[in-house]
């Protein structure tokens, strides 16, 4: 209720000034930088020789957490960042992009679970989320949302970045507020995504010191990298030429020397062994070795560019004083990524598909990776080497999937320089750590939401003494059917293999049935790497962690079980609206998100009514995606053309004859086995498709543009945006008769490995 006095008259009533939020006195400013599929070997300050001088002088001048914990995979990790709480206890037992029907899995926070931007922005902080997002469901990243579950919607004021998993750092697909924006410079004009993202992040804090100087800041950057593709400018995948020649065995066994030198593995600590499923360097051909050193050059090249874009972050803190009295965490959101299989991919597009010629591609293109064309991965081998020393890597919750590096540095609070902290801690606790710093309290009600408990505790009795205990004794985890728990210095973890990917189903041993899942046990306090299994020693104790793992899982909605993605798609969320058979389009407006179109997959036509004004006609009529994935339609010097490149591998069929002026009608028919090109109701051209049609075009969800392209094209014959000279009355995009109506059985096809 206000305090003014409200008389007749401005004499006879009296002001009260509005009573804003402000923080305590000596409130830090907070910056949770998240990096992607980083591994607990790849930092300099854990035992990396890459490069990462701007990072290592955060942990130089803070502290180093060498018991930090993740869920094992991006939104997760994310969600239980950002709200304190258990990632399925808020709805994120798995990434955003397959909702399923059950409450740990919807992958909507609820509002019982308020993020920490909303509770700082209620206490009079400033809130600025910049890059990678992918906390929304699949269905609400278009441009009709709902907005709810968008970085505006839970708790930010302002957000420049991506909403999926992953995006072309040459061409993303961006989002400024909740609004899909182009980049503001081609990659030809020197435009990356990492770069962009550290200049919004610096012009954002430089506008909010002009209008309110004094009031804090929480700056959640999150870049993107160094997830795939691993793109970078050349000079950074320069300066690594010939580094990685000696291969993933060497270059493991010295990291794992520098780790115990810097004292971030324990003395004592078992290097875990090569599996048998990842390749002897010493037993590959001429060409892989040539790829697969290249590839990790690349990956090398985009951390190191990426530190230094962290660098210039810092430098700006430091350049207007505010570095001291702020608190920065970083992390990153699961261990190392296999997602390159054993051969590593040229195109990660082909994740789900594969390949069995991606070796020979690379060996092609050895030049070309990291650059515009390529949408690069490495093999396993290296995430296996970047994992050091722990087993297995991202999507499993053994050690190499759930231990990351974490740096706190906070100059004028954190006293110690350079220390070591060795508690076992989670992404979860990272939420009341920084509320505590802030010395804001976590409201009991939220925009009128009861919160639920927070599951994280504060690391604060840690961070001011390396003799404290943890802050708990118990941690759960669940991936994907991997499965593990902590306790009081015990973890379990299972030999569960879901069939994720074929190759790994195929060449890692394990359980491929839940009912006959083998728990392995370790005493973590004095086997840091997860190497001695202590089962069959302890059988009680196993049996004791295997009930208190059920007991877990009950209390956060762990259940039910699933370790597939075809099965998860059976059970797919729909969209609010239905999934849609047709969609008439027309231009003038912006990227129509892949989410918003009928499923693709199983075969689609594209119908232009178009009107020709002069010849010859050129331009897009319609284009989706790029030359590393993606269809178009267009005219070329009065000739019609469609072009389908599955990743990488283009298909093109042109009409014989030049079209004059006058209405015309054209119509590309992309099937599952042929490609066809009518124009005026007459088949023109065709030819055959080799490859499947895949779930998503752009795994960065771009859109289909109408009348123009953007970004790269999906074929040489044009250079965006190439725009359309005549007249588009109307384009319909239908889906293949044969297409179940609601879409399901497509999309459960589409998750198939094998």
């Amino acid at each position: 209720m206000s305090d003014a006095r409200v008389g007749r008259t401005l004499a006879d009533s009296n002001s009260a000034q509005p009573r804003d939020p402000r923080p305590a006195e000596g409130a830090p400013n907070v910056v949770a930088i998240v990096l992607d599929d980083l591994g607990f070997a790849q930092l300099g300050c854990f035992g990396s020789d890459l490069a990462t001088p701007a990072i290592d002088r955060l942990a130089a001048g803070g502290l180093r957490f060498n018991g930090f914990h993740v869920t094992a995979l991006c939104s997760p990790t994310r969600a239980a960042l950002l709200t304190g709480c258990n990632h399925h206890a808020v709805g994120m037992g798995f990434l955003t992009d397959i909702p399923m029907g059950f409450p740990g899995y919807d992958g909507r926070i609820p509002p019982s679970a308020a993020s920490l931007a909303r509770v700082l922005r209620g206490a009079g902080y400033a809130t600025f989320a910049v890059g990678k997002w992918h906390l929304a469901p699949r269905w609400e990243q278009t441009a009709a949302g709902p907005f709810e579950r968008w970085p505006l919607g839970l708790g930010f004021e302002h957000f420049y970045g991506f909403l999926a998993g992953d995006t072309n750092q040459w061409t993303p697909e961006l989002v400024r507020g909740n609004e899909f924006v182009s980049p503001p410079r081609t990659p030809e004009q020197g435009y990356h995504l990492t770069e962009d993202l550290v200049d919004e992040a610096i012009r954002g804090l430089v506008n909010l010191r002009h209008a309110a100087p004094k009031k804090p800041f929480f700056l959640y950057f999150a870049p993107g990298a160094v997830h795939a593709p691993h793109q970078v400018p050349k000079p950074w995948i320069e300066r690594y030429r010939g580094r990685f020649d000696q291969g993933w065995d060497e270059w493991r066994a010295r990291t794992f020397a520098r780790q115990l030198e810097l004292g971030v593995v324990p003395k004592g600590t078992s290097l875990s062994a090569r599996p048998p499923w990842v390749q002897a360097w010493d037993g590959l051909g001429r060409d892989e070795r040539a790829v697969y050193a290249r590839l990790m050059e690349t990956f090398a090249g985009f951390l190191t560019h990426t530190d230094a874009q962290i660098g210039r972050l810092v430098a700006h803190l430091e350049r207007e004083a505010l570095l001291d009295d702020t608190l920065i965490v970083l992390l990153s959101d699961n261990g190392a990524s296999a997602e390159g299989g054993p051969t590593g991919l040229v195109n990660e597009h082909s994740f789900m598909q594969n390949r069995a010629d991606e070796l020979a591609r690379g060996a092609a293109a050895l030049d070309e990776i990291g650059g515009f064309r390529a949408y690069n991965h490495y093999p396993w081998g290296w995430a296996w080497a970047g994992n050091a020393p722990f087993r297995l890597w991202k999507r499993y919750t053994w050690l190499g999937g759930v231990r990351t590096p974490l740096v706190v540095h906070w100059p004028s609070r954190v006293r110690a320089r350079g220390e070591l902290r060795e508690q076992f801690c989670h992404a979860i606790d990272v939420f009341p750590t920084l509320l505590e710093a802030a010395g804001v309290e976590r409201p009991a009600q939220v925009d009128g939401a009861a919160q639920r408990p927070l599951d994280g505790a504060s690391l604060w009795r840690c961070i001011d003494d390396a003799s404290a205990p943890a802050p708990r004794s118990t941690q759960y985890f669940e991936m994907l059917g991997s499965r593990a728990i902590y306790h009081q210095g015990w973890k379990a973890t299972t030999d569960h293999v879901g069939p994720q990917l074929a190759a790994e189903r195929e060449l890692i041993p394990g359980s491929h049935d839940f009912e006959k899942d083998r728990w392995s046990v370790f005493r973590l306090d004095d086997d840091f790497a997860e190497t001695r299994d202590l089962a069959e020693a302890e059988p009680e104790r196993a049996a004791e962690l295997e009930r208190l793992w059920w007991r877990e899982a009950e209390r956060n909605q762990v259940l039910p079980l699933e370790d597939g993605f075809l099965t998860r798609a059976a059970a797919l969320v729909r969209p609010a609206w239905g999934f849609r058979t047709s969609v008439e389009l027309r231009p003038g407006g912006g990227p129509v998100s892949e989410d918003a179109l009928p499923p693709l997959l199983g075969g689609f036509s594209l119908r232009a009514e178009l009107e020709l004004q002069r010849a010859p006609a050129e331009g897009i009529v319609a284009a989706l995606g790029d030359w590393t994935n993606g269809f178009a339609l267009y005219l070329l010097r009065g000739r019609a053309v469609g072009a389908l490149n599955l990743c990488g591998d283009l298909q093109r069929v042109e009409s014989p004859l030049e079209l004059g002026p006058g209405r015309r009608e054209l119509r590309l028919v992309v099937g599952r086995d042929k490609l066809a090109l009518e124009v005026d109701g007459r088949l023109a051209a065709e030819a055959p498709v080799a490859r499947e049609l895949p779930l998503r075009w752009q795994i960065g969800a771009a859109g289909l543009l109408v009348g123009r392209d953007r970004g790269f094209p999906v074929c040489a014959d044009y250079a965006p945006p190439f725009p359309f000279s005549g007249v588009i009355h109307r384009l319909v995009l239908e889906i293949a008769s044969r297409a179940p109506r609601d879409g399901r059985r497509e999309l459960a096809t589409a998750f198939r490995h094998e």
